[in-house]
C-alpha cells in the first residue's frame, strides 16, 4: 500500500501505518456488502451450470464455465443496479454498479467455479458441492472488500 508521506494537501488521504484489519464495524460491513455481490453472482453461475445440468445440452465444461461466470457477473451487476436505485436514478445506479469493483466480482467467480471443477470435474451441481462453491465465493473476496472499505472508503454496494 501507498502511504501519503505529506497529509497537508490532503488530511483525508490513506496512510497505510493507519491501515488495521481488527476493525469489527468493517468487517460487518464488508461481510454484508460480500453476501450481495455473492448473492448476484450466485443466480448467475449457478442458474447456468443447472439449465446445462437439466437439459443436457452438450457444451464443453470450460464453455459452460466460462458462460456462467459471465452470467454471475452480468447479474450481480443487474442486482446492485437494482439495491443502487433505492438512493439514485437508474442511470446512475447503473454506472455505479458498473463501476463498482470487479475484482472482487471475478475472484468469487473464479474461486466458485474452481471449487466446482476440483470436486466434481465441473459443470455439475450437487449438495455436496454448492455449499462448497458458496464458502469460496465468500471468502475469497472478503480480505479485498475489507480493504477496500477500510483503506479507500469504497464499498462494493
Amino acid at each position: 500500500m501507498i502511504e501519503q508521506t505529506d497529509n497537508s494537501a490532503n488530511p483525508n488521504a490513506f496512510r497505510s501505518a493507519d491501515f488495521h484489519w481488527r476493525c469489527k464495524h468493517t468487517w460487518r460491513q464488508a461481510s454484508q456488502n460480500t453476501l450481495w455481490c455473492l448473492l448476484g453472482c450466485a443466480i448467475g453461475d449457478l442458474g447456468t451450470i443447472a439449465y446445462f445440468q437439466i437439459t443436457g445440452t452438450p457444451w464443453p465444461v470450460w464453455a459452460i464455465m466460462s458462460l456462467a461466470i459471465m452470467n454471475g457477473l452480468l447479474t450481480s451487476i443487474a442486482l446492485e443496479t437494482l439495491i443502487l436505485l433505492r438512493q439514485m436514478p437508474l442511470a446512475s445506479a447503473f454506472k455505479t454498479a458498473i463501476g463498482m469493483s470487479l475484482i472482487s466480482m471475478i475472484g468469487m467467480e473464479m474461486a466458485m467455479n474452481l471449487v466446482d471443477v476440483a470436486v466434481t470435474g465441473g459443470a455439475i451441481l450437487t449438495l455436496e458441492v454448492v455449499p462448497l462453491m458458496l464458502v469460496a465465493g465468500f471468502v475469497t473476496p472478503l480480505p479485498y472488500n475489507y480493504w477496500r472499505l477500510k483503506a479507500l472508503g469504497k464499498a462494493c454496494h
